[in-house]
């Protein structure tokens, strides 16, 4: 009776994979270009605020620090909440959701750049120094070609936990691929068989991408 159950189970969340495909792929299309468009701007803003924070400005250092220890202490769902709130009225809540993923993960982003940054060996920095070289002649031609190869990876983990974060925009029904659960219950009146599809994308997704940035990691290391 059992066996019967699970195998009546697996063949429903099956044809609700099959039946609602095409919305499931529209849902991992919009989360796709969220995870992008967050990532991107993240390291944008999140190196910014790295330089600011490492920079010699005491003012723009301080103000650094203060964004990077807010953001890392407010949920992300409050967040969302506050910049969907503040859109002046007409803006479409996705944009806003893309500007809080986006704050969100420069404050990430710009302690994985720091980190980067310093894990160079400083005697190399000396010798750039001792050579001519400037500050931002050192940073630019012998810091950064290192430091990048030390943040590749960790960026790549910080896509893959964006990916997941973004289930988050449900809650303003962005279309990624939570909202198109709460569409398929709305007409099916089913809960878990959506729930199960998607779980099995996330995984996927996210452990694919996972083998390849540790495949990406070894060859870097090598």
């Amino acid at each position: 009776m059992r066996n019967l159950l699970l195998t009546s189970f697996i063949v429903e969340v099956g044809e609700t994979a099959i039946k609602y495909f095409d919305l499931f792929l529209k849902g991992l299309g919009i989360t796709l270009i969220l995870s992008i468009v967050t990532v991107l701007g993240g390291v944008v803003f999140g190196t910014i605020i790295c330089f600011m924070k490492i920079g010699s400005n005491k003012i723009l250092s301080t103000l650094a620090k203060i964004y990077i220890d807010v953001i890392r202490g407010i949920p992300l769902l409050l967040q969302l909440y506050i910049i969907v709130l503040l859109l002046p009225v007409g803006i479409d809540e996705f944009y806003g959701v893309c500007i809080g993923l986006i704050i969100n993960s420069s404050a990430y982003v710009a302690e994985l750049v720091r980190a980067g940054i310093q894990s160079v060996d400083k005697g190399q920095t000396e010798a750039a120094r001792s050579l001519g070289l400037s500050n931002s002649q050192t940073m630019r031609k012998v810091v950064l070609p290192q430091a990048v190869k030390n943040i590749l990876p960790s960026l790549g983990n910080e896509f893959v936990m964006v990916i997941k974060e973004t289930s988050l925009a449900s809650v303003f029904y962005v279309g990624e691929l939570m909202t198109v659960k709460k569409t398929i219950t709305a007409i099916t009146y089913k809960s878990l068989e959506p729930f199960i599809v998607i779980a099995i994308i996330y995984f996927v997704l996210t452990t694919t991408l996972s083998k390849i940035i540790t495949k990406f990691e070894r060859k870097l290391s090598g």
